[in-house]
């Protein structure tokens, strides 16, 4: 029997959300939309996706109102993807899950932190600035900081290159043409 692509069963708001977010790759998506990914081949050459799943999985979310199609070039015709307001609200769930993960699945610990992009300090777990006392910082006011070894990302693509060190969130991201 194959696997369904609903919860409809369940009777729940996290099943409903995962029917936006859920699929393979879109959390990705959207992560790299926070970093300021914004163009389709920028995600393809970032996230090593195929073509025709970035296609299905960028309208889901734009049909799902978390991300929008914004056009740059007239002709031929192409557009950027953003995070709605509704995609911004993502920022705590993205942040908590980033932090998980580098605590309990990335050996050696996190290879990306955040901070409040003002004082330098790094997010709590709650995504707040204590000092500050902004819970939670919005993620235009959010700076990552990548912490990879001394050879670097282990990626070699534009939008890895652009990425290390430090970045701002939502920044737009201009990798290829």
């Amino acid at each position: 029997m194959a696997l369904g692509t609903d919860y409809a069963q369940q009777d729940c708001s996290l099943a409903r959300a995962l029917e936006v977010v859920g699929e393979r790759w879109s959390l990705l998506i959207l992560r790299d939309a926070f970093y300021g990914v914004r163009r389709f081949n920028d995600f393809l050459v970032h996230l090593d996706i195929p073509r025709a799943v970035l296609t299905t999985r960028l309208a889901a979310l734009t049909e799902a109102g978390v991300l929008s199609r914004v056009a740059y070039q007239q002709s031929p015709r192409r557009h950027d993807y953003v995070l709605t307001d509704a995609g911004l609200e993502l920022w705590p769930v993205v942040h908590g899950l980033a932090l998980w993960g580098g605590r309990h699945a990335t050996p050696g610990g996190p290879l990306r932190t955040f901070h409040h992009a003002r004082c330098g300090t790094r997010l709590d777990a709650s995504g707040g600035c204590p000092p500050c006392a902004v819970h939670p910082v919005p993620p235009q006011d959010v700076e990552m900081r990548s912490h990879f070894g001394p050879e670097g990302p282990g990626r070699d693509d534009p939008v890895s290159a652009v990425l290390a060190g430090r970045w701002r969130l939502l920044r737009p991201v201009r990798a290829t043409t």
